[in-house]
């Protein structure tokens, strides 16, 4: 017998689970593209998508992914041949380097490893010892999905700041806008970029770059930026087409439509932050309850750098696997793979897992998970400390 028939609960760090609101709003007949109320609401978006970065400058919309997010963000602002510093802190900022390099861009990597966020001093001093003002941008991914690790960026940017060197601060944002805070404008960065997927509880499929004055003026100095991914009449479209370069994504539009209105005008963007960092907090709880036995390990040991989107953890070969399936065939339950943390043809790939704790997510939700992971965990005799889901429940009660 397996207890997972019923509603599948989807615990990995993105795709997050949409609101049935969402996907209702999504439910329709094609609409017109080129006259009617598809256009009113295409321009409805930029204010509130504005909102979710805090941020008074522009934004680009894009039919793409993360990726897609992070090539159209290089393309306008580093030629070929220009450096970028990447302050590397898990496998995606690995995977934005290794774009920025295909692109034709000199890559200097600091790799903090797998296990912490960036040190601003670190980066400070590479920005120092670049005499020839040779780097263009940094590269910050602000939780990097692997790790779930949590960067500081208002204090690399005032560690950036504090060596008066011009680069750009261009911050990816794919894994946790709308979970962790982000204040683009507060902190001076001059472009976000970022996905639907994820906080913004929408279906894959469409991407934003935020960019301020500052990375409008680097980009004015382009020789060439080619016109799918320019940046400028997204962001200042004459017609409606130019939003996207073509086709609009229109079913996206209705969904991404009905997300933000959840997010900024009825939850409001600070109680959002708030719930996912309570929910954070819990997960942290159970796990590091779980952990005082067995083989279990939070992979971010200090709290103050763990992102309220997701959790990576540590539990050793092949346990990782092992929970993971069976949380899916007896629970209905699917936790995240360790992405990037061990080769997938190593053995200790095996040894890993996550928790997405993102978007549309309410504590009845999360304690179902956490004690379907307990159940897994008593199922599969792995040896684990006590008090876990009290532990949780302590802070869900709390808030």
């Amino acid at each position: 017998m397996t207890l997972a028939h019923g509603r599948h609960t989807l615990a990995i760090p993105g795709p997050s689970i949409m609101p049935d609101r969402v996907l209702q709003a999504m439910h329709r007949a094609a609409p017109n593209i080129y006259t009617g109320e598809l256009l009113d609401l295409a321009d409805s978006l930029v204010p509130d998508l504005k909102e979710v970065a805090r941020t008074k400058h522009d934004v680009a919309m894009y039919i793409g992914n993360g990726h897609a997010a992070w090539e159209a963000s290089l393309v306008n602002v580093v030629a070929p041949g220009e450096t970028v510093l990447v302050p590397a802190t898990g496998n995606f900022s690995h995977g934005w380097a290794a774009m920025a390099e295909r692109l034709g861009a000199e890559v200097q990597l600091i790799d903090f490893g797998k296990r912490a966020a960036l040190d601003p001093a670190r980066v400070a001093e590479a920005l120092n010892a670049d005499k020839a003002r040779k780097i263009k941008a940094v590269l910050c991914v602000q939780t990097d999905t692997a790790t779930s690790a949590k960067s500081d960026v208002a204090a690399l940017r005032k560690a950036m700041d504090a060596t008066g060197h011009p680069a750009l601060l261009i911050v990816d944002c794919i894994a946790c806008l709308g979970c962790d805070e982000m204040q683009m404008d507060a902190w001076g960065v001059d472009i976000v970029v970022a996905g639907c997927q994820k906080g913004l509880m929408t279906p894959p499929g469409m991407c934003f770059v935020y960019f301020n004055d500052k990375a409008a003026e680097v980009r004015k100095r382009m020789e060439r930026v080619s016109s799918y991914w320019d940046w400028v009449p997204r962001a200042d479209p004459e017609y409606f087409y130019q939003y996207w370069c073509g086709t609009a994504p229109t079913h996206h539009l209705y969904g991404l439509r009905e997300a933000l209105n959840m997010i900024v005008h009825e939850e409001g963007l600070e109680a959002v932050w708030a719930r996912h960092a309570t929910l954070a907090r819990a997960v942290w709880a159970a796990f590091e309850a779980w952990s005082v036995e067995g083989p279990i390990e939070l992979n971010i040991a200090d709290r103050a750098v763990r992102s309220n989107a997701v959790t990576s953890v540590r539990i050793g070969a092949p346990t990782g696997t092992q929970l993971r399936d069976w949380l899916t065939e007896e629970a209905g339950v699917t936790l995240g793979i360790g992405l990037g943390m061990a080769e997938p043809n190593d053995p200790a790939w095996h040894g890993f897992f996550r928790v997405g704790h993102m978007g549309h997510l309410n504590s009845h939700m999360l304690m179902g998970t956490l004690g379907s992971i307990q159940a897994g965990l008593t199922a599969l005799q792995i040896p684990h400390g006590a008090g876990a889901l009290d532990a949780a429940a302590q802070v869900c009660a709390e808030g």
